[in-house]
């Protein structure tokens, strides 16, 4: 929500004094600055930044040049020479390395001391004199025929006495004339028509002091209180603010620093929080009217706040304040500064419950471990405060007027608004405009609201204040539309398009101008089906051989599985290849040199350069969303997101062989389930995959033994070739199974009389199971209705092999992770015998014998489906 109190620091309800609190808050920065792991550097009215400071830096980059930066890294004079060179092909490094430093400018003009009158600015040139000295030095020079010795004239002279420092009140720089003023100021004195007509006699003054001649002493007076200070770009001023505000500012200073990944602050910006206060008169930086800054240096102002908030408030006074911090708890998140404001909460019993629930999840073991779930929580209290304000009696401040009407109104205003996209009651987007309420966000709303409030009765945190229970148990579970149905794989069009070359080719054009990775991560999504999280978080040593194989390391740190290894394609190990590359040219550029050793082990493959300047830090989600999607939408093929690509891969996987265990190990899920998820399968795909997992029948020697389809080692390519068969001429279909007697298949009568059950000709597949559960079922019941127990065991022992057969097909299709997919099969009908899914499978006698090359086929008009040996037959 962007308002702006959701940036301020509310006070204490037990605090009535405004003085009090301000005094109070004082003193703990003033023991906080005072202590020894403070920074000296902030300590200071005038703090005075080093040339080499990383954070607030504002020095060229070229060593040893004395020139505040331009625009960039490099100050005017060096921002021209880099363009110029940038132009012929000059490496970053290589300019670095040949720039001459230049000296300083009139930019430090009255900020340095006269070499001579330690009292006295020096004015600018190269001899750093005062105005005094400097005239001697040009009559002096003036009056010989050879320029003179500069240093044993200098040696010579006699230092003059100064005129202190400036009048003005807040600045530091030296007064160049008995008026009191800096030459910065006596110019601003000028232009503003000299109020008070303040002026000195012309002439001696540069010799000593002389008395000042005032109109009006008191407006000059007023004058120097008014105006602002000199704008020195190593320097930022804090003279002029009140105590509590300086002290603000020096500790926000010091604790951005200490930050694992802090930003770069400009002094400018710094500068405009500082005069911003100066002008307001601001008591604190809570009072601080954050609209009239610009959008950087507000953002400075608001983590300046949230640091103060850590300092000024405990757990238990941020409840009372209405709000959280996750770092009070120990919990930092990704890119957020922590600070969760439940202000829009507006019934107070409802806020305590939702901040309590908050400490208990942070406290937990099951400590979510992004920000997205505590938004999640945010928005749905949010809602439910925002109905029950406007629909309950009194605004539900009271939870004892909350009846089970009031429950049912809001699941209902809920259901309509999300059936007729309708805005949300409270929740707005970052650009301002309403939220609509989906299908997603409502089933949010519902499942942490009935969670939250549940929690609340079954701790008797609802009984205490009165909120009736009918109320609690009105709210539902989010139900079976809950979520979004399951992405599904790129269709044939929209892949070609995504792939296409002319296409990718404008997706680093366009959006990837910087060729920052945007192509090479979607390449790697694509070829490897790993998730985004984990591409973009590729370190530079990701890649190697093994055993002259290509392959990828990477953390599966959504599974916990870490330095993970799967071989990859050399087309794709070049192009990481080059990626690395690019990544060195990149840090050799910004340093200057080329890391090696353990500091390039410790890049990353796609460095951001936002609060990174080592170049460890990865790129984010965030930054490649916003090139891909617009890439997408330019291509006009619809809504797709880069994690379809793992769908695809899975899917594809799939249908050229590889078993749902192959494909759970290669994709890093963590169960057969969450695999099956990404599967994406039509009946016919489903039915001929159960078609290839073929155990031997009841009348074999072994009976269930696996003949296809091995759960524990996968058949290689030339066994799958070798027992392929053409299932619709070499066998026929039979009560459970199929058999591969060839004079039945041939139209001849059976020797056996239809015995196929206790045939060794008869083999089961993986479509076949219910069938076989029921007839297991049907056996198991006739053995318990036997009149004794000698039938009983009769039975169980007659139809113990054809056990041992199911037991075998069960195991083989559990191991293949195929088990709930044969279960939920039953479309085994006689019009689909002659259907293309059942016209492939393998004899039983050449799967029993596969791997053994010295066994030879019992028939020689075998034939394989595909005689292409670089096509895998699962």
């Amino acid at each position: 929500m962007k308002r702006r109190d959701a940036f301020l620091l509310p006070l204490l309800a037990t605090h009535q004094n405004q003085t009090r609190i301000g005094r109070d808050r004082l003193e703990i920065l003033t023991a906080l600055t005072s202590a020894p792991s403070f920074d000296p550097l902030f300590r200071d009215d005038i703090v005075q930044i080093p040339p080499g400071h990383q954070t607030y830096r504002w020095f060229c980059r070229v060593t040893d040049c004395q020139r505040a930066t331009g625009l960039g890294d490099f100050c005017h004079a060096h921002r021209e020479e880099w363009l110029a060179a940038s132009k012929g092909g000059v490496s970053r490094s290589a300019f670095l390395s040949a720039a001459e430093p230049l000296g300083q400018t009139t930019e430090h003009d009255g900020n340095l001391a006269c070499l001579i009158c330690p009292g006295r600015p020096a004015r600018a040139g190269q001899y750093r004199l005062c105005s005094y000295h400097l005239q001697k030095w040009r009559r002096t020079r003036a009056g010989q025929d050879t320029t003179p010795d500069f240093d044993g004239w200098a040696a010579e002279q006699s230092p003059a006495p100064g005129f202190g420092t400036c009048t003005v009140l807040v600045c530091p720089l030296l007064a160049e004339s008995p008026l009191g003023l800096c030459q910065r100021h006596a110019h601003a004195y000028r232009r503003a028509g000299s109020p008070g007509g303040a002026s000195i006699p012309r002439g001696s003054w540069r010799e000593g002091r002389v008395a000042v001649s005032y109109v009006d002493r008191l407006q000059f007076r007023a004058w120097c209180d008014r105006e602002i200070a000199v704008s020195m770009p190593a320097q930022l001023n804090l003279r002029g603010l009140r105590p509590l505000p300086r002290a603000e500012i020096q500790w926000g200073l010091f604790t951005h620093t200490q930050r694992s990944r802090p930003a770069r602050w400009d002094v400018t910006a710094l500068r405009m929080v500082v005069n911003a206060c100066r002008e307001q008169d601001a008591t604190s930086i809570v009072d601080l009217d954050l609209a009239c800054l610009t959008k950087t240096a507000s953002g400075i102002a608001k983590e300046i706040l949230h640091e103060l908030r850590l300092v000024y408030f405990t757990p238990e006074e941020a409840r009372e304040a209405g709000f959280l911090e996750t770092r009070h708890f120990g919990i930092s998140y990704e890119q957020r500064l922590g600070h969760i404001s439940l202000t829009a909460i507006s019934q107070r019993w409802l806020r305590d419950i939702t901040w309590d629930y908050f400490a208990g999840l942070l406290r937990s073991p099951r400590c979510p471990n992004s920000a997205h779930t505590l938004d999640q929580i945010r928005r749905a209290m949010i809602e439910l405060s925002a109905f029950i304000e406007a629909d309950a009696p009194g605004g539900g401040h009271d939870p004892a007027v909350l009846m089970k009407e009031h429950a049912d109104r809001f699941v209902a205003d809920q259901r309509h608004r999300e059936r007729h996209a309708l805005p949300s009651l409270a929740m707005v987007r970052v650009d301002g405009k309403p939220s609509i309420v989906t299908t997603g966000t409502r089933s949010v709303v519902f499942n942490h609201t009935r969670r939250i409030l549940r929690q609340a009765m079954d701790d008797g945190v609802t009984d205490a204040i009165g909120l009736a229970r009918e109320f609690v148990i009105a709210l539902p579970n989010a139900g079976s539309t809950a979520y979004q149905k399951r992405r599904r794989p790129f269709a044939d069009e929209v892949a070609r398009a995504l792939a296409d070359e002319h296409n990718l080719a404008e997706f680093t054009r366009f959006h990837d101008p910087d060729d920052e990775g945007a192509r090479d991560i979607w390449e790697i999504l694509v070829v490897t089906g790993r998730r985004l999280g984990e591409v973009i978080e590729l370190r530079w040593n990701c890649i190697g051989r093994l055993n002259g194989l290509a392959m990828l390391w990477h953390d599966q740190t959504k599974v916990g599985n870490y330095d993970a290894a799967i071989r990859i394609p050399e087309t794709l190990y070049d192009l990481i290849a080059d990626r690395q590359r690019k990544t060195l040219s990149r840090f050799a550029n910004e340093h200057g040199y080329t890391p090696t050793g353990k500091e390039r082990e410790g890049l990353a493959l796609f460095p951001t350069n936002y609060r990174s300047t080592d170049g460890t830090i990865a790129l984010s989600r965030p930054w490649f969303y916003s090139r891909f999607r617009p890439w997408v939408d330019a291509m006009d093929i619809g809504h797709c997101v880069p994690h379809q690509a793992r769908h695809t891969l899975a899917t594809s996987l799939l249908r050229q062989g590889a078993t749902l265990t192959h494909i759970r190990r290669y994709l890093g899920h963590v169960s057969d389930r969450m695999a099956e998820h990404y599967v994406h399968l039509s009946n016919t795909d489903l039915e001929n995959v159960l078609q290839h997992v073929w155990v031997a029948g009841p009348g074999t020697a072994a009976p269930g033994e696996l003949l296809a389809g091995d759960s524990s080692e996968a058949l290689t390519k030339e066994q799958a070739l070798a027992i392929a068969v053409d299932l619709a001429r070499r066998s026929t279909p039979a009560e459970g199974g199929f058999c591969t007697f060839q004079p039945v298949v041939d139209g001849g009568a059976c020797p056996w009389n239809l015995d196929c059950h206790n045939c060794d000709k008869f083999v089961l597949s993986g479509a076949d199971l219910l069938y076989w559960r029921r007839k297991r079922e049907q056996w198991r019941l006739l053995a318990e209705g036997a009149p004794d127990d000698a039938t009983a065991d009769y039975l169980h022992s007659y139809f113990e092999p054809t056990a041992r057969a199911i037991d075998g097909l069960e195991k083989a299709l559990a191991g293949l992770g195929l088990l709930d997919d044969a279960l939920a099969l039953d479309l085994r009908k006689p019009q689909d015998y002659f259907h293309r899914v059942w016209s492939t499978a393998f004899r039983a006698a050449d799967l029993a014998a596969a791997g053994s090359e010295d066994e030879q086929s019992e028939y020689s008009d075998t034939r394989t489906t595909d005689n292409d040996p670089d096509q895998d037959i699962a």
